[in-house]
């Protein structure tokens, strides 16, 4: 049951999910699953895998709950072979808990008293005969702790309340119609318009729920939760609710004020309550998954991004009073010489810390410049170009200077792997040695960083934490081991992340490669301590073994299928050398010709795709931005001027891009093509380079509005489209929509204007916070 939702959902066969999952339950890990097991599944990659995994354990919790309920209700002598079928269908957590409602074990209320009493036959009554009057009916019921027929009447409306409030259908109906016709309201706090400022486009706001982007309802609550902003949950017209909860229990309320009193009172006590909790948590799960996979592309992009490679790098962490720290790495990242310079205020030694950094440069022949973003980064790139300059000036080759994302740099520095793996270096220093490694190869590096603290992420502290780290977790699992590892020069960090590996394996690799030197054979793995036969099986074939004994330990081809290689080397007559990279007579070759019962022809495929580029990285080649002479802080920044930078971040509202002016600006997704943009993924992503102009400058509050359409106009509109005629409404439906109209003429203005709805989104503080 289970295999055919999920099958449905991803739109596969059910026997793809089916082998899934028994993969997954035998242990194997999500990346070998997708590598090295696709006649098993068909082909599912990555993507669908993590489905499967994550929608799995969401089903087999509401197939747990279900048996606790149905067990529940048939304790109480009142499951029902329909109810049972109901259940039994759910497909959602929801919906299981609306059929609950009316069994849950609850404290004593009202209607139980007057259900006690004997009061519920007075109900049905009532209902039947909605032109009798109701105290007449009542005097029949007058009994102990309901004296007179205003307490019994009073009795009967509460049990007639708890079932509006309790049936699955009527509570599931009115979620549903409030979700896409209510709106949601925000106000400023009494007194916190100066305090809550950042917020100020809230203070008087309103939105369709069903219109809300989730970079919206992240920022809204985390006002109310600061205490800045209330929130309402407007349904809409109140009459249309009563409408339909009488339609729903077939009561005339137009011939009974019992029952119209009756009505009303319990949409606005119970049902409209319990609705607009329900729609909060909506909001709330749809902003977070939306959150979660803004971070996950950002920090996928971020992981995957162009690695400069192995070559000698100097690290600059900028800095004005505390100086900038510097540091000299060779090409497989290990620490040469460290230094500290003081070109910036407040000591002005910028000549001494040319001299300084020139003679590290040349004494250790250094190719690359990484110069962390942070604060004195401009003046900082100016004196690596300096540098640079004086290099080669002096005969010398040029190194070249490049901005890097020093994001999470200071988390890495005093972390526990930091001091572990330079405990005799200054914390200040680690930083500088960090900025230079992640430029020779961005996912080695990174991956020693919580994801959290790397910053690339949409209100990720005001997201569930733990399904943060989950989600965030596969991200750099899946980077890792699409890109491989050098079992030979990896850190504990980077080997930790291999699939199969655990913390405690990796550390075990480090210390018997240190121990042993480095591994000749990708077999050697077998004596490193507790690694089995089960990790081997799903690590092997992500892990790389430079110039060793066996030429396929070097390659994505997995140890399992060897037999395979000396097969297509017994029908060509070729050594392993001598076939790999010959595209000759490697693509002249027939797949299904090395099938069989046990390697079927998608394996063999790889199989040849990687003996033809083995080893090959599917990251980009490395490209780095070219600032604008002159453009080094906000002021020298002009609407109309085209820039060249790297984008840093990509949220649903658009991108921001570092312009090498210590404040990024943003491309809204409205300003990114000519064309409508549902997702700015689609266009960009961090780490990217790009041309943009730009269209608007706020010096006063730092923010700079840019274009991807590099013939805008500074201010000018995008191309509107035209309005559909508006459709005739009642009064009541007139004022309903009045608050969501207002809205959504707003965010109409914001398509025309990219610098108006920039501000409406850099306003908010929470974004990368």
């Amino acid at each position: 049951m289970i295999a055919r939702t999920i099958a449905q959902e991803l739109n596969v066969k059910e026997h793809q999910v089916s082998s899934a999952l028994k993969l997954l339950e035998d242990g194997n890990t999500v990346p070998f699953i997708a590598r090295y097991r696709k006649e098993a599944t068909e082909g599912l990659d990555d993507a669908q895998l993590r489905h499967i995994e994550e929608r799995f354990a969401y089903l087999k919790e509401l197939a747990e709950r279900k048996e606790a309920i149905i067990a529940a209700i048939d304790e109480q002598g009142k499951l029902t072979s329909d109810l049972r079928s109901l259940i039994d269908s759910c497909d959602s957590k929801a919906r299981l808990e609306d059929l609950y409602l009316p069994f849950k074990r609850r404290r004593t209320t009202k209607a139980d008293k007057a259900r006690q009493a004997g009061i519920a036959p007075l109900v049905d009554t009532l209902i039947a005969h909605p032109t009798q009057h109701p105290d007449s009916l009542a005097k029949e019921y007058i009994t102990e702790g309901y004296p007179d027929t205003a307490a019994v009447l009073a009795g009967a409306k509460a049990i007639l309340i708890d079932r509006f409030a309790t049936d699955p259908d009527m509570v599931g109906a009115i979620r549903e119609k409030m979700y896409r016709e209510g709106v949601l309201i925000s106000r400023v706090v009494a007194d916190k318009a100066t305090e809550g400022a950042k917020y100020r486009d809230y203070f008087d706001f309103s939105e369709a729920f069903s219109s809300l982007p989730s970079h919206r309802i992240l920022a809204l609550v985390r006002g109310e939760k600061e205490g800045f902003l209330h929130l309402t949950f407007e349904p809409g017209d109140d009459e249309s609710y009563q409408h339909m909860i009488a339609a729903q229990f077939e009561l005339a309320t137009k011939e009974s004020d019992f029952l119209r009193d009756a009505v009303r009172f319990g949409w606005r006590t119970k049902l409209e309550v319990s609705a607009a909790l329900d729609i909060r948590n909506r909001l709330r799960e749809f902003a977070e998954t939306q959150a979660l996979d803004v971070f996950q592309r950002n920090l996928r992009d971020l992981l995957l991004a162009a690695p400069a490679g192995q070559r000698t790098t100097l690290g600059l962490d900028p800095g004005y009073r505390n100086g900038v720290k510097a540091a000299v790495v060779d090409a497989t990242g290990k620490v040469l010489d460290t230094a500290v310079v003081y070109p910036h205020q407040p000591r002005q030694q910028w000549d001494e810390a040319v001299q300084v950094l020139a003679q590290l440069c040349a004494e250790y022949r250094v190719e690359l410049i990484a110069v962390g973003n942070g604060t004195a980064s401009r003046e900082s790139d100016k004196l690596a170009h300096e540098v640079a300059d004086l290099i080669a000036q002096a005969g010398g080759r040029r190194p070249i200077p490049v901005v890097v994302s020093e994001a999470g740099a200071s988390v890495y520095s005093a972390s526990p792997v930091a001091a572990e793996e330079f405990p005799d270096m200054d914390v200040s220093l680690r930083g500088a040695v960090s900025i230079a490694r992640r430029l020779q190869d961005p996912l080695a590096e990174l991956v020693k960083i919580d994801p959290q603290a790397i910053g690339v992420g949409q209100y990720q502290h005001d997201v569930n934490q733990s399904l943060l780290a989950r989600g965030l977790d596969a991200v750099v699992e899946d980077a890792v081991n699409a890109v491989g590892v050098d079992v030979n020069s990896a850190s504990a960090s980077l080997l930790a992340r291999v699939a199969g590996i655990t913390a405690t394996l990796a550390e075990n690799i480090v210390s018997y490669r240190d121990e042993h030197g480095a591994f000749a054979t990708r077999q050697e793995l077998h004596k490193v301590p507790r690694l089995g036969p089960k990790a081997f099986e799903q690590c092997a074939g992500f892990l790389r073994i430079r110039n060793g004994q066996e030429p396929l330990d070097s390659s994505a081809v997995h140890p399992e299928s060897y037999p395979v290689v000396k097969k297509i080397c017994h029908t060509t007559g070729l050594n392993v050398s001598e076939l790999i990279a010959n595209s000759a007579v490697l693509s002249k070759l027939n797949p299904a010709d090395f099938a069989d019962s046990t390697v079927g022809i998608p394996t063999v495929s790889d199989i040849l795709s990687e003996l033809e580029k083995p080893g090959r990285d599917p990251r980009p080649e490395f490209k780095t931005a070219r600032f604008h002479e002159g453009v080094k802080q906000i002021s020298d920044v002009q609407p109309g001027m085209i820039l060249e930078g790297t984008v840093t971040n990509v949220a649903a509202f658009g991108a921001f891009v570092d312009i090498g002016v210590h404040h990024d600006g943003l491309i809204h997704v409205s300003a990114m093509s000519t064309s409508f943009v549902r997702d700015p993924h689609d266009v960009v992503r961090s780490g990217q380079v790009v041309k943009v102009k730009v269209v608007e400058v706020d010096e006063h509050r730092k923010r700079i509005g840019l274009s991807l359409r590099l013939d805008d106009e500074p201010g000018e509109a995008s191309t509107s489209k035209p309005r559909a005629k508006r459709k005739s409404v009642s009064p009541a439906e007139q004022k309903h929509r009045s608050g969501k109209r207002r809205t959504h003429n707003s965010q109409r203005q914001s398509q025309r204007s990219p610098s108006g709805a920039m501000a409406d989104a850099l306003r908010q503080a929470g974004f990368g916070s």
